[in-house]
């Protein structure tokens, strides 16, 4: 009943009121975002949702877009500032998926939206993640986020698909809320993780040998 006909509409009334009462901290994010890198300050990315349709998921940028001699970008940790740094850290790079939840494409809880790149990696199993909507935070980032392997990551998702309950969500909302006040195991980005390399190289190999 709740993942039927309430969670839909309780996701855009949360996500409009976040929207609302994180307006202030955006907007000065984005005008010294904006001054600081002096380009644009948002960051847009395809990643597969629900079904495994593409959209676009809306952050705002931590990393400058330095380049070097041969007009080629720099490294992450070279183009990673300490005010970028301090806006993963405090998760407010993450607060313009708002809008993505508000237009239908993500929920405040669900699968984390990984790259596109890793799609023909997933088994069978771990695809159930994408007959939900991605999330803004889910059941894997409050269980060990980058302590934790992307299988038993992946697990979560899949466990997380099945079992949706109000009382599942309102847990996943209170113990995100206090990793981000605490800044306890805060996963800076989950692309950049280097176990990702496991993901992309790994069945990439499996693949290759008839096992994925």
């Amino acid at each position: 009943m709740y993942r039927k006909f309430f969670k839909r509409p309780l996701d855009f009334l949360l996500a409009l009121l976040g929207l609302i009462i994180a307006s202030p901290i955006l907007l000065v994010t984005i005008i010294v975002l904006a001054l600081s890198f002096r380009e644009n300050p948002f960051f847009l990315q395809p990643r597969p949702g629900r079904f495994e349709r593409i959209f676009s998921v809306i952050k705002l940028k931590t990393m400058n877009s330095k380049k070097d001699a041969d007009g080629n970008l720099l490294s992450d940790t070279e183009r990673l500032t300490p005010l970028g740094i301090f806006i993963r850290k405090t998760s407010i790079d993450e607060l313009p998926q708002l809008i993505n939840v508000m237009k239908g494409e993500m929920s405040l809880i669900g699968p984390r939206p990984l790259l596109i790149r890793y799609q023909p990696y997933y088994t069978q199993e771990e695809r159930k993640r994408f007959s939900i909507r991605p999330g803004i935070t889910g059941l894997a980032q409050i269980s060990g986020r980058n302590y934790i392997t992307w299988e038993d990551r992946f697990a979560k998702d899949v466990e997380y698909s099945e079992n949706i309950t109000l009382a599942m969500d309102a847990k996943i909302i209170w113990k995100t809320i206090l990793k981000v006040l605490k800044s306890d195991d805060i996963e800076v980005d989950p692309t950049a993780n280097p176990a990702m390399e496991y993901l992309d190289v790994e069945r990439h190999d499996w693949k290759e040998k008839g096992l994925l």
